[in-house]
């Protein structure tokens, strides 16, 4: 797929890391100002037909965003200082 792909600008591969990741970001952007156009792939609708389906199957089995959020927060922060 990246030989169908045009040339990088001139210049980018001797861009600083952060500015090459700030440039693909603008590229991002720009593709996503026409974003009803960006196809997606027919595994992720079966993904999230199949993850719908699950949590209609037991809605209840769920945990507020801000208790996972807690708990990854605070399983890294164990391991920040287990090192």
């Amino acid at each position: 797929m990246a030989s169908s792909l045009p040339n990088l600008p001139p210049g980018f591969d001797d861009m600083p890391v952060g500015d090459q990741l700030a440039y693909i970001g603008t590229l991002w952007d720009r593709v996503l100002e026409r974003e009803a156009d960006v196809p997606v792939p027919q595994s992720h609708l079966e993904e999230l037909s199949r993850r719908l389906a699950e949590h209609e199957a037991g809605p209840a089995d769920v945990r507020p965003w801000a208790e996972v959020e807690a708990e990854l927060r605070a399983e890294l922060a164990h391991r920040r200082a287990s090192r």
